[in-house]
């Protein structure tokens, strides 16, 4: 728990032009507001450059954006640049505010900013106990114990930072865009699964999910970013990948468990999934084995 006497904003200051080339930290802080003399107007600070994420912990605040005056209540962020048409202060009837900020600056910074607002806006809702919330906070601790040392180290907490807000945004939309499958998209990925060790076409697999195969295929590639065979394939390669940890069974054998009648075509197979034979996979020495498949698309192809 914090004291009053914890609540501040450091400075940072460190050579190294990595900072403005990729990203840097500028100021870091946790404030109470109390007064309604707190007010800043982006159009008139000299920190040009910079970008500021300012999350409210309690209270609430209220920032005008080109405009758009927006209430800040506990949860939410806004997420600007300097200079530009905002400000954001006390409003009269707010009883108090209290936020972390942390202001930003370099290319890096800025080309994340322009692709993160335009995609999700100024104002961003999150939990404190999302990736970036959180890490502002353990930064905020590492500054309150001096446990920063050099603009490398500044550098990398910036640049994760954006990265960790980028995926936060990105899962938290894609949560809501599919907060649940279609009931056929669900009824043919259970089919895939408790029969990818026979042959599959797509027309069984159309006619389990009961509705049209134009529907069924599109409705499909929107829900798991990938054709309903190319997900055959995937769970194939999966399953294969399991079974060559068991040097007794035979890679013939495996290709037939898997759902291929033909030793030499499930091989061609793995090879282009993976990069490598099945038989050079369970030998190699040379890289790290996997137990499943994960891109963000992905195109396996028979």
């Amino acid at each position: 728990m914090l004291t009053c006497n914890d609540y501040r904003t450091y400075f940072f200051k460190f050579p190294g032009e990595m900072q403005e080339r990729i990203a840097g930290i500028h100021t870091l802080g946790w404030e109470i507001r109390n007064s309604t003399d707190y007010d800043w107007d982006g159009r008139k600070r000299w920190e040009t450059g910079k970008v500021i994420f300012q999350y409210t912990i309690k209270g609430e605040g209220e920032i005008i954006i080109n405009d758009d005056k927006i209430r800040l209540k506990p949860g939410e962020a806004f997420f600007v640049n300097i200079p530009s048409n905002h400000r954001y202060y006390l409003p009269e009837d707010s009883d108090g505010w209290e936020f972390v900020h942390i202001t930003l600056y370099g290319e890096e910074v800025r080309r994340n900013f322009e692709e993160i607002t335009k995609s999700y806006g100024n104002i961003l809702r999150m939990d404190e106990d999302t990736s970036p919330i959180q890490l502002i906070f353990n930064l905020y601790t590492k500054a309150v114990h001096n446990e920063i040392h050099d603009a490398y180290e500044v550098s990398s907490y910036a640049y994760t930072f954006l990265m960790e807000l980028h995926r936060y945004l990105y899962k938290k939309k894609e949560e809501e865009n599919n907060k649940e499958w279609p009931e056929s998209i669900t009824k043919a990925v259970y089919f895939i699964h408790r029969n990818f060790q026979e042959p599959i076409s797509l027309d069984e697999i159309v006619e389990e999910a009961g509705i049209s195969k134009y529907h069924f295929s599109r409705l499909f590639h929107e829900t798991l970013h990938i054709t309903p065979l190319n997900y055959v394939t995937k769970i194939r390669i999966e399953k294969s990948i399991e079974l060559l940890r068991n040097n007794d069974v035979t890679i013939e054998e495996i290709s037939r468990r898997v759902g291929y009648s033909n030793g030499n075509y499930f091989s061609k197979v793995f090879r282009s999934a993976i990069g490598v034979s099945p038989g050079k996979y369970r030998n190699s020495k040379s890289f790290i084995p996997f137990d499943q498949i994960i891109q963000d698309r992905i195109f396996l192809h028979e």
